[in-house]
């Protein structure tokens, strides 16, 4: 059934079957994730970065509380291609077919940027961020005393929202095939959008310079990125327009024609 022949309460009854479906899979991911946290956490507590300082609980529930958000970020990572797929199952039936098999596209290819997202930031910005961290302790003659929470929480925060920044070029080109954006209003726009990247590397990073400019330079680079794809894009629908409109002029022929 085509969303604009469903009634508001089909809409609803739809959007809660997907949020249902989404659901039950994000727990049996964090059931999975129970069983993987253990191994996960063994494994980052004695990669290089971790082996220099020793980490250490300050509460009886830090324990707990990092097992579980292992297990809810395994699930989250896990069920996010999934979540993707039952996004585009709603909006579907309101696209054309064309429309559908290119949005449909779109999910491997937001998977895998999510992935890449996860990827640098683990292995390119972390590792650098630790290390000049751990430098300026040093150069202030500081003992670095972590506890677990703080370290794996810090590791969190600058590596799960880059999955999901990453996504930026995917909306950017979906917006644009929507028409709902163009490349001339991403430039125009870009001292806007450069200032909310910047306020949104402030809040993965802590308050220091160069842990700041190591995200952002990224974030803005990205944009950049996007607005290239945008461009293509673009190209592609205004082709499209006239492919459409001359088949019109075609027809209308045609008629006369006849």
């Amino acid at each position: 059934m085509a969303h604009k022949d469903m009634s508001i309460y089909e809409h609803i009854g739809e959007l809660r079957k997907r949020l249902m479906i989404v659901a039950a899979f994000f727990l049996a991911a964090m059931i999975f994730g129970l069983f993987l946290s253990p191994v996960l956490i063994s494994y980052l507590q004695n990669i290089p970065e971790a082996e220099s300082f020793p980490m250490n609980v300050f509460k009886l529930t830090d324990s707990l509380k990092l097992y579980m958000n292992f297990s809810f970020f395994i699930g989250l990572i896990l069920v996010f291609p999934l979540l993707l797929y039952q996004l585009w199952a709603f909006v579907s039936p309101g696209l054309m077919e064309k429309e559908r098999k290119v949005t449909l596209s779109y999910i491997p290819i937001a998977t895998f940027l999510f992935f890449t997202g996860l990827a640098f930031a683990y292995f390119i910005l972390f590792p650098n961020v630790i290390q000049f961290l751990s430098n300026l302790s040093e150069r202030l003659n500081l003992t670095e005393q972590y506890g677990v929470n703080d370290y794996f929480g810090f590791l969190f925060q600058l590596t799960i929202p880059f999955g999901f920044l990453f996504q930026l070029p995917v909306v950017i080109m979906f917006l644009t095939r929507l028409g709902l954006v163009t490349p001339a209003w991403l430039r125009k726009v870009r001292k806007f959008a450069y200032f909310v990247l910047l306020v949104l590397a402030g809040l993965i990073t802590p308050p220091e310079v160069v842990s700041h400019l190591m995200v952002t330079v990224p974030l803005l680079l990205l944009y950049e990125i996007s607005i290239a794809i945008s461009r293509f894009s673009y190209k592609k629908v205004l082709k499209a327009e006239q492919e459409k409109a001359a088949q019109w002029a075609r027809e209308d022929e045609e008629r006369k024609l006849k």
